[in-house]
């Protein structure tokens, strides 16, 4: 076995066990929203890794393996890793919803080339998109999901200690179910404002055929656009108890997956 040893005693030893302990917290915020944004230095995310590592080292007993740089150390290592991205990923899948509801909304007002960066990933989203990320983020914050998040991340070494970090079918089928409940919560935060743009559309559509020399692009464009934008000044007021109520559902199917 291979160990290494700058003969520093119980400081070393200590040093090791810290640095153990961040690999799962560093990738659980790694594949986190917010927290594992492409905006972020990855200088804050390693000195926020390191401070809730120290902290855990303080709260909990875990120990590193005895020689980390074994095979069984590093199997302990990538099963750290596993359950870190797990608890990640599942946040992450909670705050694709408003994205995917943006692109549906999108499509029926017609905006779907009004695209931006995503901070999240770097990548293009709709604009609404970024509109509903931005309110989730703040609703997320502003509620203290962050340190909930880190609470169970903590949690999660009762759960899952070093050497059992091996998720099972039953937890692997669980994360892969919270992506339907995406598709549900999409549907949900997008169905008001597509109803009306649907009654829109349709309004147009009959209009049209009742005058045919009315250009259907140039009144139903419009139309759906203005629509779209009264609907979603009228449906504000609910969008902040949405985006609470994803959060709070988020951080159910998260400590889901440690209960499991």
């Amino acid at each position: 076995m291979l160990a290494l040893n700058f003969g520093l005693g119980a400081l070393e030893t200590e040093f090791w066990r810290w640095l153990f302990l961040m690999t799962r917290i560093g990738a659980a915020l790694f594949a986190a929203p917010f927290f594992g944004a492409s905006g972020v230095p990855p200088q804050a995310r390693v000195i926020v890794t390191g401070a809730i590592g120290i902290l855990v080292c303080n709260w909990t007993g875990v120990q590193a393996p005895a020689a980390l740089f074994s095979l069984p150390g590093m199997l302990a290592v990538a099963g750290e890793v596993l359950v870190g991205l797990a608890l990640g990923f599942v946040l992450q899948l909670s705050f694709a919803a408003p994205t995917i509801a943006a692109e549906v909304i999108g499509a029926g007002m017609g905006m779907s080339i009004a695209a931006a960066a995503d901070p999240q990933t770097g990548a293009q989203s709709p604009a609404l998109g970024q509109y509903y990320g931005v309110i989730l983020t703040l609703v997320f914050l502003g509620l203290g999901g962050h340190l909930l998040f880190i609470d169970l991340i903590i949690k999660s070494y009762a759960s899952f200690p070093p050497g059992h970090t091996w998720l099972g079918p039953d937890r692997l089928a669980l994360i892969a179910g919270f992506a339907t409940q995406m598709f549900i919560t999409a549907v949900a935060i997008a169905l008001p404002v597509t109803l009306i743009l649907l009654l829109v559309q349709f309004a147009a559509g009959v209009v049209s055929r009742s005058a045919p020399s009315l250009n259907l692009f140039s009144l139903g464009l419009p139309a759906g656009v203005l629509a779209g934008l009264a609907a979603l000044i009228v449906s504000a007021p609910l969008t902040g108890d949405m985006m609470a109520d994803l959060s709070a559902q988020a951080l159910r199917q998260a400590e889901g997956v440690l209960l499991q």
